[in-house]
């Protein structure tokens, strides 16, 4: 028997899935550009009132993060609208497969 199964984890800097390696510590980071990244922010933010944690985004960046969650409310609605109003099961289906994978968009950062 294996182990318990590994949840799937989304990179620290972009949010994108990251690979399981099986074995070892896990990857937080999908690629070594994200890690890149993540380094040069704490980097910047060292010696300042910022927390190294803190992630600093630029504006456009948090308008269209901001976006994304508007698609994510929208598609939530059209769920549940069409559930109310007694749609078809593939309906149905389909609404929240969209709202999945606005949902996984909405999740990254940058």
């Amino acid at each position: 028997m294996t182990g318990p199964a590994r949840r799937q984890q989304s990179c620290v800097w972009c949010g994108r899935e990251v690979a399981d390696v099986g074995v070892g510590r896990r990857r937080r980071y999908c690629k070594q550009s994200c890690r890149q990244r993540a380094y040069e922010q704490r980097s910047a933010v060292k010696g300042t009132t910022i927390a190294a944690d803190s992630t600093i985004l630029t504006a456009a960046e948090a308008e269209a993060a901001m976006d994304r969650m508007f698609e994510v409310r929208c598609a939530a609605e059209d769920v549940a609208t069409a559930v109310t109003e007694g749609a078809e099961p593939a309906e149905i289906a389909e609404l929240c497969a969209s709202l999945v994978r606005l949902a996984r968009d909405a999740e990254r950062l940058r």
